[in-house]
């Protein structure tokens, strides 16, 4: 029952991320990208921290050697497929006129709705393994969805959606993750060595988005100062110390 309550509650948490939409309309726009520099760098070192720290570690207590190197590489090919099909990733923005609805919004909700799912099978599995690495996971994720959810906001406001429609089906797409929570922790209950399997495909997959889509976002423009480029190193540094200091707490 307490892995249950815990999952819940942490998949709300990152379903509440996606009303973060309304908060970045108070501010201009290059405000705004210097924030999401912040907060994408914050994620990087989330993900490798919780990756390299606690996922894959506890991987090569539970699996062969072996096998869990082949479900890492399985995580970042499965991550790569579902990105290249729904292409989901959230700096593909395409802007339209206003009137009609650009044919990326659907497309991005899909998308969504599948990332958001797996997200949920990532924090149930996670937790039914223990809480300390169901924590780190769950903040991994966090990390990474803010960032995420405001580039989600943005596709939808500039494909045609108003403000209020874009923060509703934003959120619904969230509430997958309740979904994917919900499998995880049933259908691992039945399977022997889900979860277990899980954690290195959750750890190549964590692997990619920090390598693939995220580090190259701040690899942005040629305009960057060198003040900006320190603070992202730092940024980076903090989210991996934060994964860091859980094992301590553990």
């Amino acid at each position: 029952m307490e892995t249950w309550i815990y999952t819940l509650f942490s998949v709300a948490l990152v379903s509440l991320i996606s009303l973060i939409g309304i908060f970045t309309l108070s501010l201009n726009a290059e405000r705004l990208r210097k924030v999401l520099f912040f907060l994408v760098s914050f994620a990087v070192g989330g993900l490798f921290g919780d990756a390299l720290i606690h996922l894959i570690p506890e991987s090569f207590e539970r699996l062969p050697h072996l096998a869990v190197s082949g479900l890492i590489i399985s995580g970042i090919l499965i991550f790569f497929a579902v990105e290249k099909f729904l292409r989901w990733r959230h700096c593909h923005v395409v802007t339209s006129e206003h009137e009609h609805i650009h044919p990326l919004v659907p497309l991005n909700l899909v998308g969504d709705s599948v990332h958001n799912f797996i997200d949920g099978m990532i924090i149930g599995a996670s937790f039914s393994v223990s809480t300390p690495i169901g924590i780190a996971t769950a903040s991994a994720v966090i990390l990474h969805e803010i960032p995420h959810e405001i580039g989600n906001f943005g596709i939808l406001v500039h494909g045609g959606l108003s403000v209020k429609k874009a923060l509703l089906f934003n959120f619904l797409t969230a509430l997958t993750a309740f979904l994917g929570g919900i499998v995880s922790l049933t259908v691992g209950s039945y399977i022997q060595g889900f979860h277990s399997c899980l954690l290195p495909i959750t750890a190549g997959g964590f692997l990619y988005i920090a390598g693939s889509d995220l580090i190259p976002e701040l690899q942005h423009g040629t305009d960057i100062k060198l003040s900006m480029a320190v603070w992202q190193f730092l940024f980076i540094i903090l989210g991996i110390a934060m994964m860091a200091a859980l094992v301590l707490l553990e």
